[in-house]
């Protein structure tokens, strides 16, 4: 590092102190907390940023500030590396300590030494570009302008603000801008494409006549995806949907959005009797997960909940039936098709999948976990019960179809091609989107000609409990087998496999949180009252073992 970088990160650095007494760990949200102690971070991320973009050659890295799902006084910021996916876990300890660090000085050391030991060259001889993006909450315009400061601070980079977007937008454009050769993608190029694709889904309908699925309403979570789900509307003149809690009165994520009613399984606010009968969807803050609901009559406004299994089950059949018309056992190339959960995933939807034929692989908790197997197939598709998910295809599969589209003779085959195209445009590739997944549902219900009641009986959930349970150190529970089985303590494992086996279909596993000393118990069985009896006979179980004990 040169004198002049040192005293430019010097003068930066010592303008954003960092909050006194308070920890930060970078996990698969990024940094999260109250907005009020965050300038101090999200500069020193958009430092992290820059040396990004400096490692990977001068690519298009992406800075999002948001919270998600969190309240509106909370804000949060995260990386996106250059296709598009979350920054690579080896640089989550250098962002950790690069947040936490006590002064300017430990700072510039830091980054001194961590810049040596990548070979970033840090001189000003190379470029350096990040993209910004903020959702709707009213600290994220100061928090951009903090990681402009940090972005600005390293010789050569240069932040560009692109405004308020969702999260999956951002990562789409950052992926568009580098793997996809798109060096001026922006936010109208990502509405053209996912409304394009849609349109073609719809006109590959067969019969279309016969497939009118009614009005659709979706709650927003007063969040930025009532305003980009307005553009769509009015790009695809989709007068079939109606848009709630768009963001222009209620609070952000304040008993709306997917992840209140994935949790809670009630009505988000606005919601209500008259809605009986509608096919209701809901969006989380920053519009990255997705769910359907139906309200129950006369329910207090308890709901039908069709969550992340879902989806990925109506995902993977729609995949599966275009497969077959395209391919047969005289392919040479027969696509690897992968679904991949997590344990918390309903042990009916997993039988579901596996009844269809399909590789259901597990793998930890995590989204990071998730993509990165996904991206072991041809066709990858992953999804979480709370609603964030998506498919990933193989640049050996793209060429595949592409060459399909233009040789195959029949015209089933050719429109199962263009279909299997369409979709491969309309997923967001680089992250789950709760605006894309919303219209793939979409294309894909008008297709089969489906009712959300239709869809929600391709199987029954079993009923599930889930409970945590204090510990005096959670790094004492070491799993294995996706989570799914204890390693140590030793014995435990035992206790919990004689407890389950006397439930039928009773499953059960323990996990240590990720973030506070406690040990996450997750059991389903046929009856609720037997989910609720083996939740709590392994939680006692756990405290026995582990609690905290004089």
């Amino acid at each position: 590092m040169n004198e002049q970088q040192q005293s430019l990160l010097v003068q930066s650095a010592s303008r954003f102190p960092p909050p006194q007494g308070i920890k930060l760990s970078y996990g698969t949200a990024g940094f999260r907390a109250d907005a009020s102690i965050l300038q101090s971070t999200v500069f020193r991320i958009g430092i992290l940023a820059a040396l990004r973009s400096l490692k990977t050659g001068g690519a298009v890295i992406g800075l999002m500030i948001t919270a998600s799902h969190n309240k509106v006084s909370d804000n949060g910021v995260k990386v996106a590396d250059p296709a598009g996916e979350m920054l690579t876990q080896d640089w989550e300890p250098f962002a950790d300590s690069v947040a936490n660090a006590p002064d300017p000085e430990s700072l510039i050391q830091l980054i001194a030494d961590f810049a040596k030991k990548e070979d970033i060259p840090l001189n000003g001889s190379k470029g350096a570009t990040v993209l910004l993006g903020r959702d709707t909450r009213p600290s994220g315009e100061s928090l951009v302008e903090a990681a402009k400061q940090g972005i600005c601070s390293v010789i050569g980079a240069v932040g560009i603000d692109i405004g308020v977007v969702t999260t999956p937008q951002l990562h789409w454009i950052v992926r568009a801008r580098n793997k996809e050769s798109k060096p001026s993608a922006s936010e109208l190029d990502y509405f053209d494409q996912v409304s394009t694709s849609f349109r073609c889904l719809i006109d590959l309908i067969p019969n279309k006549s016969q497939h009118g699925i009614g009005k659709l309403i979706v709650d927003c979570a007063n969040g930025v995806g009532g305003e980009k789900l307005q553009v769509l509307k009015e790009k695809l003149n989709w007068s079939d949907v109606e848009i709630r809690n768009s963001g222009e009165q209620g609070v952000l994520n304040e008993q709306v959005g997917a992840d209140y009613v994935q949790k809670d399984k009630v009505a988000p606010q606005g919601f209500g009797l008259p809605d009986v009968g509608v096919r209701c969807a809901s969006l989380d803050g920053d519009a990255d997960r997705l769910v359907y609901f139906t309200i129950i009559p006369n329910g207090n406004n308890r709901i039908n909940l069709v969550d992340g299994d879902k989806i990925l089950s109506l995902f993977a059949l729609f995949i599966k039936d275009q497969l077959s018309i395209l391919t047969d056992d005289t392919n040479e190339y027969q696509p690897r098709v992968g679904v991949v959960q997590t344990a918390y995933a309903n042990g009916a939807s997993t039988k579901y999948l596996n009844q269809l034929g399909l590789h259901v692989i597990f793998t930890p908790t995590g989204v990071k976990y998730l993509h990165e197997k996904a991206h072991e197939f041809d066709i990858g598709i992953y999804f979480e019960a709370n609603g964030h998910g998506t498919i990933l295809f193989s640049d050996r599969f793209l060429r595949w179809l592409e060459d399909k589209k233009s040789t195959e003779k029949g015209l089933e085959k050719q429109n199962a091609a263009m279909r299997l195209w369409a979709v491969s445009k309309l997923i967001n590739q680089a992250v789950g989107d709760a605006l894309s997944g919303l219209l793939l549902v979409e294309a894909i219900l008008q297709h089969m000609g489906w009712s959300v009641e239709k869809w929600n009986e391709l199987y029954h959930d079993l009923p599930s409990r889930q409970l945590k349970v204090k510990v005096a150190d959670r790094t004492a529970v070491v799993t294995t087998n996706a989570e799914t089985i204890v390693e140590k303590p030793p014995g435990i494992q035992e206790a919990i496999t004689a407890l389950t086996v006397k439930y039928p279909q009773g499953r059960c596993f323990v996990r240590p949180s990720g973030t506070e000393d406690v040990v996450r118990v997750y059991a389903e069985a046929r009856t609720q009252e037997a989910a609720d009896e083996l939740a709590a006979s392994v939680a006692k179980l756990v405290d026995q073992f582990l609690g905290f004990h004089v």
